[in-house]
């Protein structure tokens, strides 16, 4: 036999198969409900639930973001925009200062732990989040600013829109454990929620989930553990030495 020959008898098993492992992934929803002390919904945007299989259920191989598609944490105004980012494990997040005066970026929480030092405006530094876990980001010259990375090891998570709809693509049907994070739940509330799902290739949805809202302030220390100094009032004036 001939290779064209046994290359043409091969190609319509090849489509036959390849439709059939498209047939074998399914889309999901999901709905979250941000529920305050009151037990009323606020908004329900940021939320982020994900799928990490135990049985039955195979990732499918990370896909290597482009360097022109980098995520990006822009430091813009005090403050960094998005606030959320959600990446897989290995993504590369550049941190441009587009504000007028230097940044300090840093984390030393959980997650990737690194510190930016002192950069000027127009420049950029890049963080290479290797492994999976959450970053709180804040900036040790300005207090007010924060941000938060969450790094994922599976590829079958979303985050919930002002609505609180949560979709997922292409998820290969298996066994899954459902976790859930929002930045205003406290950890063993937010650990409460954790669920095994079973995902058929009937399955469309993964209901609905309520989430409580902690009024909790959210303080942090600065790079080196202290207090920040608090800001000069406006008033003061600068006297020579």
């Amino acid at each position: 036999m001939t290779m064209l020959r046994a290359f043409r008898l091969l190609m319509p098993i090849a489509i036959l198969c390849s439709g059939l492992a498209d047939a074998q992934q399914t889309r999901l929803t999901a709905t979250v409900r941000v529920m305050n002390d009151k037990k009323k919904a606020q908004d329900s945007s940021n939320v982020v639930l994900w799928l990490t299989p135990t049985e039955g259920a195979r990732l499918p191989p990370p896909r290597p973001a482009k360097p022109s598609s980098r995520p990006r944490l822009v430091q813009r105004n005090k403050s960094f925009e998005p606030h959320l980012l959600v990446v897989p494990v290995g993504t590369t997040v550049e941190f441009p200062n587009r504000d007028p005066f230097f940044h300090n970026v840093f984390s030393l929480f959980e997650g990737k732990r690194f510190d930016l030092g002192l950069y000027e405006a127009g420049s950029t530094r890049n963080v290479v989040f290797d492994k999976p876990g959450i970053s709180y980001i804040f900036c040790n010259i300005h207090a007010e600013m924060s941000a938060v990375v969450l790094v994922m090891n599976t590829p079958y998570y979303g985050t919930s829109d002002h609505h609180g709809q949560v979709l997922f693509d292409d998820v290969t049907p298996g066994r899954y454990i459902l976790r859930v994070w929002y930045e205003g739940g406290l950890p063993d509330t937010l650990n409460a929620l954790t669920r095994d799902v079973t995902i058929s290739d009937s399955t469309s949805t993964l209901g609905l989930l309520r989430v409580p809202a902690s009024n909790l302030p959210q303080e942090h220390k600065n790079l080196y553990g202290r207090d920040y100094t608090p800001p000069a009032p406006a008033s003061a004036t600068y006297v020579h030495p």
